[in-house]
C-alpha cells in the first residue's frame, strides 16, 4: 500500500542552509582579483563612480537568496542561473556571478524587465571553478580558523565521522560534523540533503560554527563533492580514506576516474589537498592513496600515517602500516573488543558498541585521525567506546527472542560485509531484506542481488528508492543476481514489491535465536516514488511489525511466511 505524501508548503522556498549572523562585508572589486574576475556594470551607468560595493554572502539559487547576497548564476545541464536575476534581485542580491553568456542574459531579462538600476557583475570564464574560493572569501576563510577533518572512501565515511567527533569530544574539542544523517553545530542538529553542501552553503555553515566556538569540524567528503567542487576553497588539516569498492560508476567513467576523484583530497596537485593524511591499507586502493599521499608530502614522511586490520595467511603485513587493529572478540550482542597498536607499538583494549571487522577499521581509523588532530589517545578512545550511529548495524528491540537490525548497506561490498558481521554473532538464520535505488549505478544490482542470496537463508527482495523507474524491473535485476547462485549456495529467495510487507515477513518468519537484517536505506525516513517522497522509516516499520506480530494480531497482509 502506497503511503501518504509528506506534507509540504506550497511555494515554500528551500532552506540554503545555517549562515553567520554576522558575516563580514567583502568589497566586489577585491573579490574580482581575488578570483580572476572582471567586474562589469549592466544597466545605466554606474552613478556612484569608484563608491565600494560589499556582499555579505552568496547563494546558488534565486530562491533562497538573502538581502546583500552575490548570485552565482551558473550555467546548468538544462538552464543559465541567469534566467533567475529577476528573481534573485526581487530577493535582495545586490550583484551577479556569471560567465559572458550570463551577463548578456542578465542584460536582457533586466531590460525586459523595464529595470533602471545599475547591477554589479563579476564575469569568469569558468565561475564553478573559482566558486569555492569566493564563497570562502566573502565568509572570511573560516576553514583557515577552524581543524576541519574530511573523511573520504566508499563505506564507513559516517561511521567514521562519528567516532572521529566522539573522540574529539572527549579530549573537550567544541565539534561540529558535517554528513549524510545529520549536520551538528554546538549540540544543534540539521538533517542534511547531500553528503557534502554546495560549497556557498558549505562555507556559510563553516563560518556559522566558527562563530558559535566551534574549533574543529569533521565532515564526510564524497566523490561528487570532489568532482562537482562543493569543498573547492576548503582548507582541510586532515584528510582520511577508508576502502574503496564499487559504487557511483553512474558518474564516474570507470572504476579509475572513481579513485582518481577520490585522490583530489591527497594528491600533490590538488588544490584541496589535506595538510596531513590518514590513511587505511586494506585493500590496494588504500596502497596506492597512500602512495599518493607520500608523493605529495615528500620531506614530511610523519605527515602520512597508515592503518591495518588484515594480515595475509602467514599472518604477515604486506605493507606495515602505523597502526594495526585486530583480533577482535564478540561481547554483548552487537559490539566487541579489540587491541589496537600505535606506533609506539603499545597495546590498547578497545571497547567498541559496533559489530564487524569494517568497523575495526572504522575505529582504528578514528583513534589514529584523533592523535594525529593533536589529542590523546586514552582519552579518544573513552569517547569512542559509547557511539552508536543512526541507521549502521542499528538494533531494533522490543523484546523480541531474535536480534533485528537496520543497515544502510546499499553496495555490494557493504552487503556482504554486514551480513558477514552478523552471521558470526548469531547460531541462528538470517533474513534479508533488500532492494536497490532507482536512477543509480544499475550494474550494481545483480551483485546486490547475488550477495544477499549467498549470505542469507531468506532474502526478500524488495523496493528501496525506485525514484522514477519500474520498480519491478529492478527488482528482477536483483532477483536474476540471486537466482544465478547455484541452488545449494543460496538461501531461499522472495519478492515483494511493498517493503513494509517485506519487513514484516521476515519477522514473521524469524524464530529464537535469528537475525533479521533491513538492509539499504538505514536512517533515511523517506522513499521516493515518481518523484514524491513518502515517510517511510525502516527502523519504525520494524518496530512496528514485531510488535504487531508478538501482540498475536500477525501479519497485517495477506500471504504465508
Amino acid at each position: 500500500m502506497l503511503p501518504t505524501p509528506q506534507p509540504s508548503t506550497p511555494g515554500a522556498a528551500p532552506e540554503s542552509g545555517l549562515r553567520p549572523s554576522n558575516p563580514p562585508e567583502t568589497d566586489l572589486a577585491d573579490l574580482a582579483v581575488r578570483i580572476g574576475a572582471r567586474l562589469e556594470w549592466v544597466g545605466p551607468e554606474h552613478p556612484h563612480g569608484s563608491a565600494r560595493m560589499t556582499v555579505t554572502g552568496v547563494e546558488l539559487r534565486a530562491q533562497t537568496v538573502r538581502p546583500g547576497d552575490l548570485f552565482a548564476a551558473l550555467p546548468g545541464a538544462q538552464t543559465h542561473g541567469a534566467q533567475f536575476v529577476v528573481t534573485a534581485l526581487a530577493a535582495g542580491a545586490v550583484a551577479v556571478f556569471t560567465d559572458d553568456t550570463g551577463l548578456a542574459s542578465v542584460s536582457e531579462r533586466l531590460v525586459a524587465a523595464g529595470s533602471t538600476m545599475s547591477l554589479p557583475v563579476l564575469v569568469h570564464p569558468d565561475p564553478r571553478r573559482v566558486l569555492g574560493e569566493a564563497s570562502a572569501t566573502i565568509y572570511g576563510s573560516p576553514s583557515e580558523r577552524m581543524q576541519v577533518i574530511g573523511i573520504t572512501g566508499t563505506s564507513g565515511k559516517t561511521t567514521s565521522s562519528y567516532l572521529i567527533e566522539a573522540g574529539l569530544a572527549a579530549a573537550g574539542r567544541s565539534m561540529g560534523l558535517v554528513g549524510t544523517i545529520e549536520t551538528r553545530v554546538a549540540g544543534r542538529c540539521v538533517p542534511s540533503a547531500l553528503t557534502t553542501p554546495e560549497a556557498p552553503q558549505l562555507h556559510a555553515l563553516f563560518a556559522a560554527m566558527y562563530e558559535r566556538g566551534i574549533d574543529t569540524v569533521v565532515m564526510e567528503v564524497s566523490s561528487h563533492a570532489l568532482a562537482l567542487g562543493r569543498v573547492d576553497g576548503v582548507r582541510f588539516s586532515i584528510g582520511a580514506f577508508t576502502n574503496l569498492s564499487q559504487d557511483h560508476l553512474d558518474f564516474h567513467k570507470d572504476f579509475d576516474d572513481y579513485f582518481a576523484t577520490k585522490s583530489r583530497l591527497f594528491a600533490a596537485d590538488s588544490t584541496v589537498r589535506a595538510d596531513s593524511a590518514v590513511v587505511c591499507i586494506d585493500d590496494e586502493w588504500g596502497v596506492r592513496m597512500a602512495e599518493i599521499a607520500r608523493r605529495a608530502n615528500p620531506d614530511q614522511p610523519d605527515a602520512v600515517v597508515t592503518i591495518g586490520t588484515r594480515v595475509d595467511a602467514q599472518g604477515e603485513w604486506e605493507y606495515q602500516p602505523d597502526w594495526t587493529a585486530g583480533p577482535s572478540q564478540p561481547t554483548t550482542l552487537g559490539s566487541q573488543v579489540f587491541t589496537l597498536k600505535g606506533p609506539d607499538r603499545a597495546t590498547r583494549e578497545v571497547s567498541l558498541r559496533l559489530p564487524g571487522q569494517y568497523n575495526v577499521a572504522n575505529a582504528a581509523l578514528a583513534a589514529a585521525v584523533c592523535v594525529a588532530a593533536g589529542v590523546d589517545l586514552d582519552t579518544a578512545l573513552a569517547g569512542i567506546a559509547e557511539v552508536d550511529v543512526p541507521g549502521r548495524v542499528q538494533r531494533v528491540d522490543r523484546g523480541q527472542d531474535f536480534l533485528a537490525v537496520v543497515d544502510y548497506a546499499h553496495k555490494p561490498a557493504a552487503l556482504e560485509a554486514v551480513i558477514a558481521t552478523l552471521r558470526g554473532q548469531t547460531s541462528g538464520r538470517i533474513a534479508v531484506v533488500v532492494g536497490a535505488g532507482g536512477d543509480r549505478d544499475t550494474g550494481k544490482r545483480t551483485l546486490m542481488g547475488e550477495m544477499g542470496a549467498r549470505g542469507a537463508d531468506l532474502l526478500v527482495i524488495t523496493d528501496d528508492n525506485p525514484r522514477t523507474e519500474d520498480p519491478a524491473a529492478i527488482r528482477a535485476a536483483l532477483a536474476a543476481g540471486a537466482l544465478a547462485v547455484p541452488s545449494a549456495e543460496r538461501g531461499e529467495v522472495r519478492e515483494i514489491g511493498d517493503r513494509a510487507e517485506a519487513i514484516g515477513v521476515a519477522v514473521l518468519w524469524a524464530r529464537p535465536g535469528d537475525v533479521v537484517l533491513v538492509a539499504g536505506k538505514g536512517h533515511e525516513t523517506g522513499q521516493e516514488i515518481n518523484g514524491v517522497k513518502y515517510p517511510f522509516d525502516d527502523r519504525e516499520v520494524l518496530r512496528e511489525a514485531i510488535d504487531r506480530i508478538a501482540s498475536g494480531d500477525g501479519p497485517a497482509y495477506g500471504g504465508d511466511a
